[in-house]
C-alpha cells in the first residue's frame, strides 16, 4: 500500500512536468522583465567629467563678465575675457562630438548584442519546443513503463531517480529559455537607452554650436566698434604692436634655449654613445596649414589693416575658413609656445629646426579658437595642432599664419 501511494505520487508529479513543460512556450510571449541600462564605457564617463570641468570654468567666466568693473577695463581686456568663453565653448563642443563618436560606437555594440540575444533565445525556443513535442509523440505512458517494468523496489527507487534526473532536466531547459527571454529584453532594452542618450548629446551639440554662434558675433561686434572710437583704435593699435614685437623678442629667446638644449642633448648623445643627436628637424616643404581652405584673405606685406583701417605691415597671411576647421602643422618641428595673447588670441610657434638653407625656421599660428598641443610637444607635418576661431583682435574666423627664416618674417607663399 505504501508503495502504490509513492507510485501514485510520482505519476502525479510526472503529469504535473508534462503539464507545465508544455504550456511554458506558451506564456513565455508574456514575460517581461525591466532591465537598468548602464552605460559604463570609461571613455564616456572620462568625457562627461571633463565636459562638467569645462561647464564649471565657463560658470566662472560668465560670472566675471558679469561683475560691476567688467565695463571699466579696457577693450582689448574685454575681448580677452570674451574670448576665454569663447575657447571653453569650442572645447565642449569638441567634447560633445568626441562623446557622440563613442555613443555611436556603443549603439553598433549593442545593436551586435540585440542579434546575438535574439540567436541565443531562438535557438534556446528551438530546443525547448523540439523536447516537448518529443514528449507529445512519447506521451506520459513513457514515464509509467518506466516505473512499472521495474524488477523490485530497488529497481523502481533508481528509476525514479532516472525519472527526477529527466524531470530536472527539463525544468531547467524551460528556465534557460526563460533566461534567454530576459536577456534579449534587457539588450533591446540598453539598446533604446543609448540611442536616447545619443539623441540628447546630439541636441546639446546642437545648442552649444548656437552659443558658439552667439559668442563669435558679440566678439566681432566689440572689434567693429573699436576703430568707430579713434582714441580707443589708437590704443588697441598700440597694444597690438606691442604685443606683437614682445612675441617675436620671446620667440627669438625661445629659440635660443631649444637650441642650447638641442646641443646638450647631442652633446650627452655622443658622450654616452647612444647614436645621433635627439634634434627634431623640419623637412624645409612646407604644407599649407588650413587643409579645408585656400581663401587668403590678406596677404603678406603692406596691407590695409582690416580693423584699424590703416596701413601696415602685414607679417603673414590670413587664410579664411569657418569656425572650428583644422590647423595643421606646416612642417615636423617642436612646439616652443602654446598660449593666449590678447593680439593673437590663441597662438602656437613651432620651431622647426635649421630646415631651409641652413636657417632656423618657425611658423605661428594665430586667432585659434582652441589649441591641442602644448610647449615642448614634438609635431609632425600635417599634424593637427588646433582649431581656427576668431580670438585676439579678429573679425573673422581666419587663420593668420607667419613664416620666419633666420629670424626675419618672410612671404610664407614662396615656400608654401
Amino acid at each position: 500500500m505504501v508503495m502504490n501511494r509513492k507510485v501514485v505520487r510520482v505519476i502525479a508529479i510526472v503529469l504535473a512536468a508534462v503539464m507545465l513543460l508544455s504550456i511554458g512556450w506558451i506564456v513565455l510571449d508574456a514575460i517581461t522583465a525591466s532591465a537598468n541600462t548602464r552605460v559604463t564605457q570609461a571613455e564616456i564617463n572620462r568625457l562627461r567629467d571633463e565636459l562638467r570641468d569645462y561647464q564649471r570654468r565657463r560658470r566662472e567666466i560668465q560670472t566675471e563678465i558679469n561683475a560691476i568693473d567688467f565695463e571699466k577695463r579696457s577693450a582689448i581686456a574685454r575681448k580677452s575675457v570674451i574670448d576665454q568663453r569663447i575657447m571653453l565653448t569650442s572645447m565642449e563642443i569638441d567634447n560633445i562630438e568626441a562623446t557622440i563618436v563613442q555613443f555611436e560606437i556603443l549603439i553598433e555594440e549593442k545593436e551586435q548584442e540585440v542579434i546575438w540575444a535574439q540567436e541565443r533565445e531562438d535557438d534556446q525556443l528551438q530546443r525547448y519546443r523540439t523536447r516537448v513535442r518529443d514528449m507529445e509523440e512519447a506521451g506520459v505512458i513513457s514515464f509509467l513503463e518506466i516505473l512499472f517494468d521495474s524488477t523490485s523496489f530497488a529497481d523502481l527507487l533508481g528509476r525514479l531517480d532516472f525519472v527526477s534526473d529527466i524531470m530536472r532536466a527539463d525544468e531547467q531547459l524551460f528556465f534557460d529559455l526563460i533566461r534567454a527571454r530576459e536577456e534579449t529584453i534587457e539588450a533591446e532594452l540598453a539598446l533604446r537607452q543609448t540611442k536616447l542618450e545619443l539623441e540628447e548629446e546630439q541636441a546639446l551639440l546642437e545648442e552649444k554650436r548656437e552659443e558658439l554662434y552667439e559668442q563669435v558675433e558679440e566678439a566681432n561686434a566689440m572689434i567693429e566698434q573699436l576703430y568707430m572710437d579713434r582714441e580707443a583704435e589708437q590704443a588697441l593699435y598700440d597694444a597690438v604692436a606691442a604685443d606683437e614685437a614682445a612675441i617675436q623678442r620671446e620667440i627669438r629667446n625661445r629659440e635660443e634655449r631649444l637650441r642650447q638644449q638641442q646641443a646638450a642633448e647631442a652633446a650627452a648623445a655622443a658622450a654616452a654613445r647612444r647614436g645621433q643627436q635627439n634634434v627634431v628637424r623640419g623637412t624645409g616643404e612646407l604644407v599649407w596649414p588650413v587643409p579645408s581652405s585656400r581663401n587668403v584673405t590678406s596677404e603678406f606685406g603692406v596691407r590695409m589693416h582690416p580693423v584699424f583701417r590703416v596701413m601696415r605691415q602685414h607679417s603673414g597671411i590670413d587664410i579664411a575658413a569657418r569656425h572650428g576647421a583644422n590647423v595643421v602643422a606646416a612642417d615636423s618641428g617642436t612646439v616652443i609656445t602654446s598660449a593666449f595673447n590678447q593680439s593673437f588670441g590663441n597662438f602656437i610657434v613651432i620651431s622647426h629646426g635649421d630646415s631651409i638653407n641652413g636657417q632656423r625656421v618657425t611658423t605661428l599660428y594665430a586667432h585659434l579658437s582652441t589649441r591641442s598641443v602644448r610647449e615642448g610637444d614634438v609635431v609632425e607635418r600635417g599634424q593637427v595642432i588646433g582649431r581656427i576661431g576668431s580670438t585676439g583682435v579678429s573679425t573673422g574666423p581666419h587663420l593668420h599664419f607667419e613664416l620666419s627664416i633666420g629670424g626675419t618674417r618672410v612671404n610664407p607663399r614662396r615656400h608654401l
